[in-house]
Formats: C-alpha cells, sequence, structure tokens
C-alpha cells in the first residue's frame, strides 16, 4: 500500500479492483477544510480517462505491471500477433485490446506490451513511426489558396494528410499521438 502523498506520474495503482496509470495529478490546499488530491487516471484495461478526487488519508494497493519488448509480426483478420524478442514466444490480440492503436501498426514493428499478472493490458507504441508512402496524388501547381495538404495512403492502409511535395514511395515519419504528418524521414 502506498500513501496518496507519495503517488507520482506514471504510476500503476488499483482501485476498486480496476487498474489505473496515473496521468496527472494536483494537490490542493484550500483556504477552509482539509487538503486534498485531484487525479487524472487512465484505465489500463478500457483506456477510459477519469478525473477522481481523494482525501489525503487514503492508501491505494500499487499494481505492479511488465512491460516486455516485442515484435509485430502480422495481422489476420481482427487478431493481431506479436513475438517475443528474447523468448521468441508468441501471442495473439484482438482490434478490442488493442484499440486505437492498431491502425499504426506495421510488419517489423518493435513495441512495448504491457502485462499484470499474466493479463494483457495493451501495447505502448513508439512516439513516431516511419512509414512509407504507397499512394498519393501527384500536387497540382498553384493549388495552394487552401490547406497545402493532399491525401496519401501509407504502407500499413492508414490514410493521413501530408504537404504538397510528398510523393509516393517517400518514407515519412508520423506521430503516433494524433497520427499526423510529422517530417520526412
Amino acid at each position: 500500500m502506498i500513501n496518496i502523498n507519495d503517488i507520482k506520474n506514471g504510476m500503476t495503482i488499483i482501485i476498486d479492483g480496476n487498474i489505473y496509470l496515473i496521468l496527472e495529478f494536483l494537490h490542493v490546499k484550500p483556504g477552509k477544510g482539509p487538503a486534498f488530491v485531484r487525479i487524472k487516471l487512465k484505465n489500463l484495461r478500457t483506456g477510459s480517462t477519469i478525473e477522481q478526487t481523494f482525501n489525503t488519508n487514503i492508501k491505494f494497493e500499487k499494481a505492479i505491471v511488465e512491460k516486455k519488448p516485442m515484435q509485430y509480426l502480422y495481422g489476420s483478420g481482427d487478431t493481431y500477433n506479436f513475438m517475443n524478442m528474447e523468448t521468441y514466444e508468441q501471442i495473439d490480440l484482438t482490434k478490442d485490446q488493442l484499440g486505437d492503436d492498431a491502425k499504426f501498426l506495421k510488419e517489423g514493428l518493435d513495441l512495448d506490451v504491457t502485462f499484470y499478472k499474466g493479463e494483457v493490458l495493451g501495447i505502448t507504441l513508439p512516439e513516431k513511426i516511419e512509414y512509407g508512402i504507397s499512394h498519393t496524388e501527384p500536387a497540382v501547381k498553384g493549388n495552394t489558396a487552401t490547406n497545402a495538404t493532399k491525401e496519401a495512403t501509407l504502407e500499413n492502409g492508414l490514410t493521413i494528410k501530408v504537404p504538397l511535395f510528398i510523393n509516393e514511395n517517400d518514407k515519412i515519419i508520423v506521430s503516433t499521438k494524433d497520427g499526423k504528418y510529422d517530417s520526412r524521414a
């Protein structure tokens, strides 16, 4: 058990049987009344984010989560196959377990898979991933009156907006936080 005054960002705790990641917290000492802590939590099973307020005398059970480096091998329907790079053990995860992160997967991608007592909680993608452009329309000269972007399809099938100077077979960097073009590779 850990005291609420000892929590830190990135710590994992158990509240009512659910595993939460502490995203941020604020220790508040109002002029009147007792101090309290406002915490922004992410449920690692469902992916939902909540904000809760706790008294300063609360204790939490710490959840020991394990991150294993794995490589994405292939997808088959709604099932995605990952391999542990140390033991060569393979696991299958469903689209429901991966959520929105599934759209960023490409074969050979190294990432971390998060486990809690043998239960798979999800994956942690790198902040930025390099992709090849499989299809995009050529830029039309003088077409810069509005937003100077065009749609491009990446090697994994994801469609994003890119600047006009990007062509087919170019390599680009995409941010996994918002799914937007970051830079040329």
